[in-house]
């Protein structure tokens, strides 16, 4: 099993202990593989997500049967929302006394399957690399997702020769002709065209290609998700503050690599023309009408809509008057020196300490919603957030992953004190394992995100209070780490630096305002 999954580039394995997976720990321990616990399941999944994005490649969590795997599956299932390819390789009880109530006895298959591409159990040890092999490659094949595999107990403690096998190759799939014509008549005719540039931008290491058609055709970029950071701050066709105005003012609006969900308005942007140009035919957007929909390798069809020069000037102008508006009006909100705290003040902290090559994670409600307003990674590949599942709790996984991606560059999560009810023992992971980040928790003292639409609704919230003032920085100082609580906005960047400067798992337990109410305008249905 491990030998066919290194042939994929794994270099490591994260888990919570259990006894139906030990003969994978004896391999990884004998062969110098390294293998990373967690305390909750979850956290292993989302630590392998994070690799896997990050580094353009599957990535592995080996969870135990039964319970092991079902705390796993919001873990598979933001990776199924985010195209990630995650392998999850499951124990499972003996086949050979199925029934009969065996410990953590149950059939995995049916739980994960609609969240999978492909799920399957090895029924002899002779066909692990086979089936490894197969649940691998509908990882890797566009559109990427997560897989699973488990193995009963006397499969995995058995042995049997078998031949490994060479890793799969993905061959990038051509655009219809058709299709990416349209495309590209619809991108020369636009007086007012945006390109909006999704994770699998980043995911299917479509970023170069994306600047070249960016700047061939001179159409404003707008990001979201991993996409972000594909053109760097500063870019003249990078925008994030003229979105609403580019929206309704452009005649065709150009989606590539994300979906058309509630994120982008449901691809419903007035009399503008839609293109969606994405990796694989599931992606396609029927619930939207779009005018071209190239399905294919984002490289390729990217490098061939480079082809097609022209300018907008005048259209970039306008927006780039827009955008420098609203950053305008921003200046007060990043320096407030008010008591409590904006969110938006920990942010101006937060710009002056982060280098441009820093990994920002968000964990959280209202107080990543501030995040994604505020940050612009300064290259790609720097920004992890849950997705289009919305799951919370993938903070300190997604920390886990950075890190051991990373070794060097500074690892910042963003969590709200809702969010850090859900990993924040895995703090003690990060702690025993020497993994040092920085955890900025934006604590209000309230779900944010349910306690103002719900007084909104009603007059009145309930079941939307957390404990004002809660120490978290005590919490991560009990587990081994260190920490500190801010409670005025002129204390923020000697913490922030301070907790760059320690070398361990650092929290900064920012007391916010509980008044403060990000302005959203998305609809979620």
């Amino acid at each position: 099993m491990l030998a066919a999954l290194r042939a994929y580039g794994v270099t490591e394995v994260f888990t919570l202990s259990g006894g139906h997976l030990f003969p994978l720990y004896d391999a990884l321990h004998t062969t110098g593989v390294r293998l990373l616990d967690v305390r909750h399941e979850q956290s292993a999944v989302f630590a392998a997500e994070a690799v896997a994005k990050l580094q353009r490649r599957p990535a592995v969590a080996a969870l135990t049967a039964g319970p092991g795997v079902t705390n796993g599956i919001s873990g598979i299932t933001s990776a199924h929302f985010n195209g990630s390819p995650v392998v999850v390789v499951g124990g499972r009880a003996p086949q050979f006394r199925w029934g009969a109530g065996s410990l953590q006895e149950i059939d995995h298959l049916p739980i994960v399957r609609p969240v999978t591409k492909h799920a399957e159990t090895i029924m002899s040890t002779a066909q692990t690399p086979e089936v490894i092999h197969r649940a691998v490659a509908a990882a890797i094949a566009p559109h990427r997702g997560p897989v699973f595999v488990d193995a009963p107990l006397e499969v995995i403690f058995d042995k049997a020769e078998a031949v490994i096998g060479a890793a799969h190759a993905v061959t990038p799939q051509e655009a219809d002709p058709d299709e990416l014509a349209r495309a590209a008549a619809l991108l020369a005719r636009a007086e007012r065209p945006i390109l909006i540039a999704g994770s699998d931008v980043y995911t299917g290491d479509a970023v170069a290609a994306l600047r070249e058609a960016a700047e061939a055709l001179q159409v404003p970029v707008f990001a979201n998700g991993m996409g972000r950071g594909a053109l760097p701050p500063g870019h003249p066709l990078a925008f994030a503050r003229a979105r609403k105005a580019a929206m309704t003012g452009a005649d065709v609006v150009c989606v590539v690599g994300t979906p058309l969900d509630f994120r982008l308005g449901f691809g419903d942007y007035g009399e503008a023309q839609v293109i969606h140009i994405v990796d694989a035919e599931s992606q396609k957007a029927n619930h939207a009408k779009t005018a071209a929909a190239p399905v294919g390798d984002l490289r390729l069809i990217l490098t061939a809509l480079a082809q097609t020069a022209s300018k907008h000037d005048d259209w970039i102008a306008k927006l780039r008057e827009v955008e420098d508006a609203a950053r305008a009006k921003e200046v007060d909100a990043l320096s407030a020196d008010t008591d409590p705290i904006k969110p938006s003040r920990v942010y101006g902290a937060l710009r002056n300490v982060l280098d441009a090559d820093a990994v920002t994670i968000g964990d959280g409600g209202d107080f990543v919603s501030y995040a994604g307003k505020y940050l612009e990674p300064g290259v790609p590949g720097a920004w992890l957030d849950p997705g289009p599942y919305g799951c919370l709790g993938t903070g300190m996984g997604y920390a886990m992953g950075a890190r051991v991606t990373y070794p060097d560059r500074q690892i910042c999560v963003l969590m709200g004190d809702g969010a850090a009810g859900f990993s924040l023992m895995d703090v003690e992971s990060l702690v025993r394992q020497n993994l040092p980040v920085v955890i900025v928790v934006g604590n209000n003292g309230i779900w944010g995100l349910e306690k103002h639409p719900m007084q909104a609704l009603y007059g009145y919230d309930v079941a939307a209070d957390l404990q004002p003032g809660l120490r978290y920085d005590k919490v991560v100082e009990a587990m081994g780490g260190a920490g500190e609580t801010v409670s005025r906005a002129g204390d923020l960047e000697p913490a922030l630096n301070r907790a760059f400067a320690s070398g361990v798992p650092y929290l900064v337990n920012v007391l916010t305002d509980p008044a403060d109410m990000y302005p959203r305008s998305a609809n979620l249905a």
